[in-house]
């Protein structure tokens, strides 16, 4: 499979990203997301990283790579679909029932899911052995792994195709069998559940947390900073899939990261999370 045209459905931070390094590697990108504005504003981000990348002395021609990248008002046929919609379960099957009606019986479905079981959203499908999860990290253009989730029904072919995909994109693939959070957020998500437990009760101050977590375990980000990264509602949203899934208490979202939610305090994207921007 040469995947040739991709169609990338979502066009926020992860969706923007993801339609880069497939422009960048040559390949047609279809761009799809229907809140108003936001595949302008996807192109636009990908204009300001394109140059941040060239000014770093990487070899490429901006103007070029955003040409390969065609807005589009709903669902077109392509090669592959990556969704990178909402972590919404409801919403991402949407997507796929849609995508299994209109994309060609032969092409295949991946998700940028971060925890949401794959199988679910093949099951929304009449091809399960096409459908598998790849999972990018923010920011996409930068982070080098791509988490390959396979589920029971996904075909060797698929996978290695996929595979083979995110190697000619300039990314590192690990596969992951389909379990809740795979492996990434099964063990990502518990940590930051537990920093933000830390400065609820009082352990120490956001910075002291982030410095100890930075310094002492080698990590290039503390796991609050980490968290407004990520968006502590999409945080949020991934505990209470492990909880779910796993039908443990121990992935009870702490309850400071729910007051944040609740207060709009979503991290970087909203100016403000556990630290303000």
């Amino acid at each position: 499979m040469a995947f040739a045209h991709v169609l990338v459905v979502g066009a926020g931070q992860m969706g923007g990203g993801i339609a880069q390094v497939v422009a960048t590697s040559g390949r047609r990108v279809s761009l799809h997301d229907p809140v108003p504005g936001a595949t302008g504003r996807a192109l636009s981000n990908m204009r300001a990283s394109l140059d941040k990348l060239a000014a770093k002395g990487e070899e490429l021609d901006a103007a070029q790579v955003v040409a390969r990248v065609e807005a589009v008002d709903d669902l077109v046929e392509a090669d592959l679909m990556i969704e990178a919609v909402v972590e919404d379960a409801a919403v991402k099957m949407d997507v796929f029932q849609r995508a299994d009606e209109t994309l060609p019986p032969e092409a295949v479905l991946a998700s940028n899911t971060s925890s949401i079981p794959i199988a679910s959203l093949a099951a929304a499908t009449g091809r399960p052995d096409r459908v598998i999860g790849m999972h990018f990290f923010n920011p996409v253009p930068v982070m080098r792994l791509v988490e390959v989730v396979r589920t029971p029904a996904t075909s060797d072919e698929t996978a290695r195709s996929v595979v083979e995909l995110a190697e000619e994109l300039g990314k590192v693939p690990a596969e992951a069998n389909d379990f809740p959070g795979f492996v990434s957020n099964r063990i990502l998500m518990p940590y930051i559940n537990e920093a933000a437990y830390a400065l609820q009760q009082g352990v120490a101050e956001p910075e002291a947390i982030d410095t100890i977590a930075k310094l002492g375990f080698n990590h290039p980000m503390g796991p609050l900073r980490l968290a407004d990264l990520i968006g502590l509602d999409t945080c949020v949203a991934i505990m209470e899939v492990l909880r779910d899934g796993f039908g443990d208490t121990k992935y009870e979202p702490c309850p400071l990261l729910r007051e944040h939610v609740q207060q709009g305090r979503l991290g970087r994207k909203t100016g403000a999370g556990f630290y303000v921007y």
